[in-house]
C-alpha cells in the first residue's frame, strides 16, 4: 500500500495545514514489528498535544505520518517515487526549511548528540548500523518508537527501539536545531 500525499508549492510547504488526524481511516499494514495504524496515530496525537514538543517538532511528525506506507526504494527521496531511509529524513525535514546531507552517515554529525536513550525526544534523528558505522536513520516518535523506510519490499513504517533488530543495531541519536 503506498499513500502518495499531494505535493504543495515551494512557498505553501510551511504554511499549509493536514487534516486532523482522526479524520484518518485506520489501515492495517502488515508488518511484524509495527502497531496497527490506529496506535500509531495515537502516539502522533499524543506527541501533538504535549506542551513541550515545538510547533515545529509536530509538523514534522504529521508529514512523517502522512507518508506512513510509501515504498522503500534504495535512493528514493519523494513519495512519488519511494523512500531510503535518509530521503525518507531529509524529505520530512526540508518541509520545515532544514536541510539535511543526503545520506544517514553524514546525517550523524548533524545537531547535538543525546547519549542517554531515555533523553529522547520527539523529532530526534535515530541512527543504526554494525560495527559502530551508521547505515540507517530513523525519526523518533516517541513511546520508544521511530518512523523510518526500513529496506527493499517494505514500506515507510514505525519501529520500536527497546526491542528486536532495531534495538540490537542502535548507535546514536541527534537532535537538530529546529526552533518553535
Amino acid at each position: 500500500m503506498a499513500f502518495n500525499p499531494v505535493e504543495l508549492p515551494a512557498d505553501a510547504a510551511t504554511t499549509a495545514t493536514l487534516a486532523p488526524l482522526d479524520a484518518v481511516a485506520p489501515v492495517d499494514l502488515a508488518s511484524p514489528d509495527n502497531a496497527p495504524l490506529a496506535a500509531q496515530i495515537a502516539v502522533l496525537q499524543q506527541a501533538q498535544a504535549s506542551p513541550s514538543t515545538s510547533s515545529r517538532i509536530k509538523t514534522v511528525l504529521q508529514r512523517a505520518f502522512a507518508l506512513l506506507g510509501t515504498p522503500y526504494r534504495w535512493g528514493g527521496t519523494s513519495p512519488e517515487r519511494g523512500f531510503d531511509c535518509s530521503g525518507l529524513v531529509g524529505y520530512v525535514f526540508r518541509s520545515i526549511g532544514v536541510d539535511l546531507p543526503r545520506v544517514s552517515r553524514a546525517m550523524a554529525h548533524e545537531g547535538t548528540a543525546i547519549t542517554d536513550r531515555s533523553a529522547l525526544a520527539e523529532g530526534d534523528l535515530v541512527f543504526f548500523g554494525k560495527r559502530g558505522k551508521v547505515d540507517h536513520v530513523g525519526i523518533y516518535i516517541g513511546e520508544g518508537k521511530f518512523l523510518h523506510a526500513p529496506r527493499t519490499g517494505r514500506d515507510v513504517t514505525v519501529s520500536t527501539l527497546s526491542t528486536g533488530y532495531w534495538s540490537q543495531k542502535y548507535l546514536e541519536a541527534r537532535r537538530l536545531a529546529t526552533g518553535s
